[in-house]
């Protein structure tokens, strides 16, 4: 049977007040959603639209506007509301000052509650205040008395939406251990450097979804669960249904020779009906696209059963990769400098109070070296040559490094990308032409050194090392296939890869970015499990 819903709305227009905060006035509509002038109005300013109000009469002519702290720079003729969590409590003798952060910027705002302005209620709310206790607070925004801010909020009215027992809650106000808050990944947000971390991270994302959209690239979203190993690392975290508590019971796959079952289990009976793993890249899924749609980007889960503890590494991490079709390991080189310098700038522009707190308790150089990345052109130098020019650096003094042996063929770590980085170049710079031995199977083998190198580039940038890996992949069936081999990978698990070759193959390319270590780089932070709400690592899956 049909059934017709009819709700009624608030709709709230908006008038721009005299003192450049917009106040909110209600109407009431029918089941439409608003049209004309009215969406145009509500269009204005939607954040303002749709947080959350005092007003319980949706009858009034006029409700409070709620505004976030970070929106809150100016004084206003009319009373507002802020919604946030207690930081501090100071009482004097006629006064009382309330620190409130809601998340939307570093500093929260200071609330001033005058004890002949308000009323018993607020009194007693204010009694029973404690650090972390969640508040709504009514009152007008004037000009600050103190010089840490512009504006604070006079009010007259406050009330506790939640308790918060001073005694037993883990954050009292001094500092704390990044390692400590690691146990309490469920409250460490309401810390300065989490709460700033996960403001700069949003907008990272949003900008580089905004570079890729006006670029003209295409949003793919690529499977979790795979029956590939992009890498060919063997890294792969299996899923199963199969019932794991009894080992005993479960199906064993049986020798086509001889007939007899083997100690290997029959994965045919699994979920899939076949092995399957949580994907380390998006890539290989991305291919497909670009070879019809021409420039797309995936950005999403990955995941790595790596076995390390290092501070550059996590067992699930997120990925940005995009593919272009008919494009060369130049296309590659110049697509990544150019996102990488429009995600710092958006960056630069909207998150500097944050950037300041960061270059104060962590990098001391860290806005001037987000400033270099934005206004320098990057570095390029082949494999080769950085080969060279380490072994004349560490033939100076070999005890300096951990890894001092280097030659052709050598995996670069971190202290030799960081010094290529940070002390030969003084820039970002992209290493390219790396040994075929090192790489993944799916690169393009060089043609002019007969196939000893392949068209594979790193992009290394100061304090972090490796940001970026990517290449021009192999267009030409034959010898994906014969590296296929090489490798020990069935090509019947790559059936539909090799499609690609074989029905309309064109030059392609792409890279992947390492999303939390784009983190890590723009925060100036040294470890990489702060670049994520919920770290995963070896011995670590907690909420």
């Amino acid at each position: 049977m049909a059934r017709t819903c009819v709700m009624a709305a608030i709709c709230t227009t908006l008038r721009k007040s005299t003192s450049g905060i917009r106040s909110v006035s209600a109407f009431t509509m029918g089941p439409s959603t608003p049209t004309g002038a009215a969406s145009k109005r509500m269009a204005a300013n939607p954040r303002a639209l749709f947080m959350s109000t005092t007003a319980a009469d949706t009858t009034s002519t006029t409700i409070v506007p709620r505004v976030k702290a970070a929106d809150a720079t100016e004084p206003t003729d009319h009373p507002v509301v802020i919604k946030g969590w207690v930081r501090t409590v100071r009482k004097q003798k006629t006064l009382a000052f309330v620190e409130v952060n809601d998340g939307s910027n570093l500093g929260g705002i200071q609330t001033v509650l005058a004890f002949d302005t308000i009323d018993e209620a607020t009194k007693e709310a204010i009694d029973k205040l404690t650090t972390g206790a969640a508040v709504a607070v009514e009152g007008p925004l004037v000009k600050s008395q103190g010089g840490k801010q512009a504006v604070e909020l006079a009010a007259t009215s406050m009330k506790i939406v939640g308790d918060c027992p001073g005694d037993t809650y883990p954050l009292a106000k001094k500092r704390h251990s990044l390692e400590y808050l690691r146990t309490i990944a469920h409250l460490r947000p309401r810390t300065n450097t989490v709460a700033a971390v996960a403001r700069v991270r949003s907008t990272l994302a949003g900008a580089v979804h905004s570079f890729f959209q006006q670029s003209g690239f295409v949003y793919v979203q690529t499977p979790l669960i795979t029956a590939s190993d992009c890498e060919g690392a063997g890294e792969l975290f299996r899923v199963t249904t199969l019932d794991l508590d009894k080992v005993s019971e479960l199906p064993k796959a049986v020798d086509e020779e001889s007939g007899k079952a083997t100690d290997s289990v029959d994965y045919s009976e699994d979920f899939f009906g076949k092995p399957a793993y949580l994907t380390v890249s998006g890539q290989l899924g991305a291919e497909t696209h670009a070879c019809a749609l021409g420039d797309v980007y995936t950005f999403g889960p990955t995941f790595r059963a790596e076995n390390s503890q290092t501070t550059r590494h996590l067992a699930e991490f997120h990925m940005v990769e995009p593919e272009m079709a008919f494009a060369d390991l130049d296309s590659a080189m110049d697509n990544a400098e150019a996102m990488l310098k429009h995600v710092v700038k958006d960056v630069l522009g909207k998150c500097s109070s944050d950037l300041q707190f960061f270059q104060k308790f962590y990098d001391k150089g860290l806005t001037a070296r987000l400033e270099k990345v934005v206004s320098q052109p990057f570095a390029r130098v082949s494999y080769r040559d950085a080969i060279k020019y380490l072994q004349e650096e560490i033939a100076k003094d070999p005890s300096k490094w951990q890894f001092p042996d280097v030659v052709f063929g050598t995996d670069l770590a971190t202290e030799h990308e960081r010094w290529l980085a940070e002390t030969k170049f003084d820039s970002a710079v992209f290493v390219y032409n790396y040994p075929k031995s090192i790489k993944a199977f799916y690169m393009r083998d060089n043609d002019e050194d007969g196939g000893e190198t392949v068209n594979a580039m790193d992009l290394l940038v100061p304090g972090v090392g490796e940001l970026v890996g990517g290449s021009q992949r192999e267009e030409r069936i034959d010898v994906l296939e014969a590296k296929l081999a090489e490798q020990d990978l069935d090509k019947e698990d790559y059936w539909w890869y090799l499609d690609l070759r074989r029905f309309g193959s064109v030059p392609h390319a792409g890279y992947g970015l390492g999303f939390e270590r784009l983190v890590t780089y723009v925060c100036g932070i040294e470890n990489i499990r702060e670049a994520i709400a919920f770290p995963r690592y070896p011995g670590n899956a907690e909420f």
